[in-house]
């Protein structure tokens, strides 16, 4: 970064535009000034340099690719375009001008012209690990991860450190399902690299997606022996150790992981998992407690204290953590379907209608989540709702299960006909859950046996 706080060209340009000044700068350093802004990502002032160079140096090619550029970042295609047709005659040499040229086309949408581009570019024999990048990335775009493949390999045989190539060029490997391939490819630059962290980081991935997870963690220990304090490598190590149902030492692992974090709330939630699959409830309830003390608002550790709560019949504190984990993630199903069983266990039924509610908004086609509904709302005694909700779920869901119920209310409303019509209706969809319906809605137990006769005088006649 000391180019970025030291760069006393770029103090001299600033200074300059604060004062409204004018001073005098090379073609050259105005291009070092143009490059400083272009790779900060600070467009506006790369424009501005750009335009006071072009005014110092009217006629500077270099100067007036780098504005190229700044049109690309722009999205100012026709502009861009005007400034390729200007300058085509007199830079099909330059390196800078065929990659920004490449880069319009690659913009648009048109990759083969912009790999072809590239490929003039290439005859130059400059920037050739980047040009290779960059046509591997336009067969990528076309869906072509072998030629991709060739390319990336063409570029990391320019920079064999470039960790982009190496990661591409598996990715590559991967969408051709050439594991072997890969594999071979990879344990032939580790014995070139035997340093190189990215490469083993990929060895152990590559092994722990197909499962080899003794493999996996030897990848992930060489990687650990280069570089101690990589962090996300103690991570997957631990899930390889998960994967093996070795939670003792995934433990260790997560341990040796809490001594490097800034923010530890996720590996103490991991350890607690842990403890919670060697059935440890208590140790696994603390380690979920710190990692709530760690980050107050983590609301996989509390549901995961509220899952330990019930197993230890303590079901108000269940129902707590279950409370708060919803009201941090409320857009969770999962979390809402939990909450609602938890309110109605705790007859807190009342409490329950609101995630039911969210439940058949979110999840119409589920037919349980209309049944549970209106199941709450008849034992609040809200007849009047669950029959509207009822004759909308029916709509999408014609079950005996709902006809049922939509009989019960209607009775316990004093409606006859209609609970006597739609008993009628759950009769003939499936009388085998009539016992069962007579024991959950006494209500109904009489009336299906004069629903019953009545069918039978139909049939003796």
């Amino acid at each position: 970064m000391e180019e970025y706080f030291g760069n006393e060209l770029v103090k001299k340009f600033e200074e300059m535009m604060e004062n409204n000044d004018e001073f005098y700068f090379d073609t050259e350093e105005l291009e070092d000034i143009i490059v400083y802004y272009l790779e900060l990502g600070d467009f506006n002032y790369a424009d501005t340099a750009v335009n006071y160079g072009l005014k110092l140096h009217p006629n500077s090619l270099d100067i007036k690719i780098k504005k190229l550029e700044v049109l690309l970042e722009w999205e100012e295609y026709s502009t861009a375009k005007e400034l390729i047709d200007e300058l085509k005659g007199s830079s099909m040499e330059n390196t800078d001008f065929l990659v920004c040229y490449a880069k319009y086309y690659s913009n648009l949408g048109n990759p083969r012209k912009s790999i072809e581009i590239c490929k003039i570019a290439l005859e130059l024999k400059e920037e050739e690990n980047f040009l290779h990048n960059f046509i591997a990335d336009e067969y990528v775009n076309l869906g072509d991860p072998f030629n991709a493949l060739k390319h990336y390999k063409q570029a990391l045989k320019e920079d064999p450190t470039d960790e982009y190539s190496l990661e591409n060029c598996m990715v590559c490997f991967a969408d051709l399902n050439k594991s072997e391939e890969a594999i071979a490819f990879l344990n032939e630059y580790l014995d070139e690299f035997a340093y190189s962290e990215t490469a083993w980081l990929e060895y152990g991935q590559f092994y722990f997606n197909r499962k080899n997870y003794e493999e996996a963690i030897k990848g992930y220990d060489y990687l650990l022996a280069i570089n101690s304090a990589s962090v996300g490598v103690y991570a997957n190590k631990a899930a390889c150790y998960e994967a093996l149902g070795q939670y003792k030492k995934a433990i260790e692992v997560y341990e040796e992981m809490l001594e490097l974090e800034y923010t530890k709330a996720f590996t103490f939630y991991k350890i607690g998992l842990c403890y919670k699959a060697l059935k440890q409830s208590i140790v696994a309830l603390n380690a979920f407690q710190k990692s709530l003390r760690e980050d107050p608002q983590f609301y996989l550790a509390m549901m995961e204290q509220s899952y330990l709560y019930e197993e230890m019949g303590g079901m108000s504190e269940a129902l707590h953590f279950a409370k708060e984990a919803t009201h941090l993630n409320e857009n969770n199903l999962d979390y809402q379907k939990r909450l609602a069983f938890l309110f109605i266990d705790a007859g807190k039924f009342e409490e329950s209608l609101s995630c039911l509610k969210k439940l058949v908004d979110a999840e119409p086609t589920r037919f349980y989540n209309w049944y549970a509904y209106s199941e709450v709302l008849m034992l609040l005694g809200e007849y009047e709702e669950a029959v509207t909700l009822l004759i909308k779920a029916i709509k999408s869901h014609n079950r005996a299960e709902l006809y049922y119920q939509l009989s019960n209310c209607y009775f316990n409303l004093r409606e006859q006909e209609k609970g006597a019509q739609s008993l009628q209706d759950a009769l003939d969809l499936d009388p085998s859950l009539a016992r069962d319906m007579q024991k959950k809605y006494p209500f109904i137990k009489d009336e299906v046996k004069k629903v019953k006769a009545k069918v039978k005088k139909k049939t003796d006649k």
